[in-house]
């Protein structure tokens, strides 16, 4: 008898070959038997007129924090994740001093935008090392599988102590003692190592991230851990400290491919965007990657599935009128009580008639970018748009407000936004694609995804909690990229393939990312004619009534971890199948 017959559905096996149409066996939580199953089962799910695929690998979270006490793992989970990596971009909880926790959460709190008092509240810190934090979430049960990579920035607040700010150089002693530390977290079965060196990172305070600026001898040497070892990756994110045409591109590159050569030659995934101040900058990357690649390194690029955008609104983290003096002035009333005043004609013609004063800056975690927008908020408007019941990702530019100002004849765009932020009783929510949007259009997201040497990411999941829902990366590529994109439509198996099999192969994972007899039975059924990812909605589940963007998708048959159905028409069934999966072991 089998556990579980999956009968009657067209079978993606994650491979790339073309899909079939056949039946799916599981016992003892993998795959045993494929295409005609003749065995009775203990239970039959009907995939009749679905789609049957291999669970999701998403190879870029962020939740650390989360997992300490969430066990759902959501959004992801609504998404067909079945395996989750945390610890990106250099930012994490371990290793850490028990008088470090407060300069950790900051961290976070600045730059993944989670709320630090739902970090203080619900971190259970029964743990210093990072083999001591790796056996505490894995003694947790959860509904996914999950990696742990080692971030850099606690990594140096570990060693360095109070040394451990942004213009700080690290000693040998130092740079030995963070080589130590990783390659013990690698031997406990950590899947690789972070760095984070990004300007528009901050801490909670303002500052910069504690290894944002931290020199190659540093990267070099903490990346010799990995030298004798077959498996671990890397994994980084840089401004690349470069403006149009700007000469710092190429030694910012130099310095993270000398840490993959100091690695042993170990995998590096960068993420790969188009920011709009320099639109070309994406090209280079992929210039380097092919030169690297030619070389022998094996370097990738992390590639979100769509604009890298932005949720404004009155519940958001961010929106255009909140440096503006007349709304700081209500900024601590309930949302209702601030929609009241808002519709006061007397208080909107004055708020309409005001500046925005700086948001950002020394004591905000918000990047002087902010101030920027919130100075030129035409700009904004020219690339603001109102995301709908059935949100659009792609949308065409006389579908922004500014647009939609002109068009009514009003001179004051500014109170087209306002009308538009009171909307839904004040919550609705505004989209705002910030990178990957430069022309308007996804064509040059379309051009890195179908790169060969790119990886689909960058879905932090986790993290900007208040401004961001890219969770749902993964139903986006099926819908958007497989199914509803007329130009530039990238084939089903070909997407399947991208987020199942070559995630986790890149990972090092041999046991999921395919349908094939003896691969772990993580699988997804999904009504791929009718799969539609749902708005984004704002709702207060994190500890100390912390607020976060969720967003689901109508279309989940449902989804397996280690052949247990964890969802069931995209509600969860309870089931916490999910573990700390141990990189070699």
């Amino acid at each position: 008898m089998y556990d579980i017959k999956i009968q009657g559905g067209t079978i993606v096996d994650g491979t790339g070959a073309p899909r079939f149409h056949g039946d799916i066996g599981i016992k003892g939580g993998r795959v045993v038997a494929l295409g005609v199953c003749d065995e009775g089962a203990h239970e039959v799910i009907d995939a009749t007129g679905a789609i049957v695929t291999p669970g999701f690998t998403d190879i870029h979270t962020h939740y650390d924090g989360q997992i300490s006490w969430d066990e759902e793992m959501a959004p992801s989970v609504f998404h067909g994740v079945t395996t989750a990596v945390m610890g990106s971009c250099g930012v994490g909880f371990a290793p850490v001093r028990p008088t470090d926790h407060e300069k950790l959460i900051e961290l976070m709190e600045g730059v993944e935008d989670i709320p630090g008092t739902a970090l203080a509240e619900g971190l259970t810190w029964n743990w210093e090392t990072f083999p001591q934090y790796m056996d505490a979430i894995d003694a947790i049960p959860h509904t996914l599988d999950f990696l742990v990579q080692v971030p850099h920035d606690p990594l140096r607040v570990y060693v360095m102590g109070d040394r451990a700010i942004a213009d700080e150089d690290a000693t040998d002693e130092d740079i030995a003692a963070m080589r130590q530390l990783l390659r013990e977290a690698l031997d406990a079965g950590a899947v690789g190592f972070s760095t984070g060196r990004s300007d528009n990172h901050r801490s909670a305070k303002g500052q910069p991230t504690p290894a944002s600026e931290a020199a190659g001898r540093e990267l070099a040497g903490i990346a010799q851990a990995f030298v004798g070892l077959d498996r671990g990756v890397l994994q980084a994110v840089s401004d690349f400290d470069v403006m149009q045409g700007d000469e710092h591109f190429g030694p910012e590159f130099d310095l993270l491919e000398g840490m993959v050569a100091s690695s042993g030659g170990r995998p590096l995934s960068i993420s790969t965007m188009q920011r709009d101040h320099s639109p070309n900058q994406w090209r280079w990357i992929v210039e380097r990657v092919e030169k690297c690649n030619a070389r022998g390194l094996d370097v990738r690029m992390q590639v979100a599935a769509r604009a890298i955008g932005v949720m404004l609104g009155l519940q958001c983290t961010f929106h255009p009128f909140m440096g503006f003096p007349s709304y700081k002035r209500i900024a601590h009333l309930p949302l209702s009580e601030r929609v009241a005043a808002m519709r006061d004609p007397s208080f909107r013609t004055q708020l309409l008639s005001e500046k925005s004063e700086p948001v950002a800056g020394d004591g905000s975690p918000l990047p002087p970018l902010a101030d920027f927008f919130l100075q030129n908020i035409d700009m904004i408007a020219m690339r603001l748009y109102r995301l709908g019941e059935e949100p659009n990702y792609e949308p065409d530019k006389s579908a922004c407000l500014y647009a939609e100002a002109l068009r009514q004849g009003h001179r004051n765009v500014l109170g087209t936004i306002y009308d538009a932020l009171l909307e839904q009783d004040g919550r609705a929510l505004l989209y705002f694609p910030l990178y990957n949007y430069t022309s308007m259009n996804l064509d040059n997201v379309h051009t890195m995804l179908t790169h060969p040497l790119s990886l689909p990411g960058l879905s932090d999941g986790g993290a900007h909690v208040g401004t961001v829902c890219d969770a749902s990366f993964p139903t986006f590529l099926l819908q958007h990229w497989a199914r509803d994109r007329e130009r530039g439509r990238i084939p089903l198996e070909q997407v399947v393939k991208m987020q199942a099999f070559d995630t986790a192969r890149f990972l090092g994972l041999s046991d999921r990312g395919a349908i094939a007899v003896g691969q772990r039975a993580d699988l997804n059924i999904i009504d791929f004619d009718n799969l539609q990812l749902t708005p984004p909605v704002i709702q207060a589940d994190l500890p100390a009534g912390g607020k976060r963007l969720m967003q689901r998708a109508r279309g989940y048959v449902a989804t397996l971890v280690g052949g247990v159905p964890i969802t069931r028409n995209g509600q969860l069934t309870g089931a916490r199948p999910g573990r700390l999966v141990r990189s070699g072991r």
